[in-house]
């Protein structure tokens, strides 16, 4: 199983970005698919989330309305748009991918939840 993510990138106070996540190796349709970040002496947290089929999102309580996920099961890739970024969205964002028959309940925000991972892709928000 690898999860390529990519478009991180530094931007402004402000402005926006959007990074994809591209898996192989696994059937992406039966895969939750999610999105966490890590800042320089932080835990990883949770960003954001979707369904296997793209029916309903979660969101962290910092990103609602600024951030918005989203897939494409026929290219195998997950992406997260983020607006609005802040100096204190700077982190390294991951995928991540949950295996449908291990969930049982709402779309995981747990990252113990999710069986398989991307390297990261680091994003620089400057003020």
């Amino acid at each position: 199983v690898q999860l390529q993510a990519s478009g991180g990138g530094l931007v402004q106070d402000g402005g926006s970005l959007r990074l994809s996540c591209a898996a192989s190796g696994l059937f992406f349709s039966s895969h939750y698919m999610g999105w966490f970040r890590q800042a320089p002496g932080k835990e990883r947290e949770f960003v954001a989330a979707i369904a296997y089929n793209g029916a309903n999102a979660v969101y962290a309580d910092s990103m609602k309305g600024r951030f918005t996920v989203s897939r494409d099961n026929a290219k195998n890739t997950v992406y997260l748009q983020m607006s609005v970024l802040k100096p204190e969205d700077t982190a390294v964002y991951y995928c991540a991918a949950a295996p449908r028959r291990s969930v049982f309940g709402d779309i995981p925000m747990t990252r113990d939840a999710y069986k398989h991972w991307g390297q990261g892709t680091l994003v620089t928000v400057s003020s």
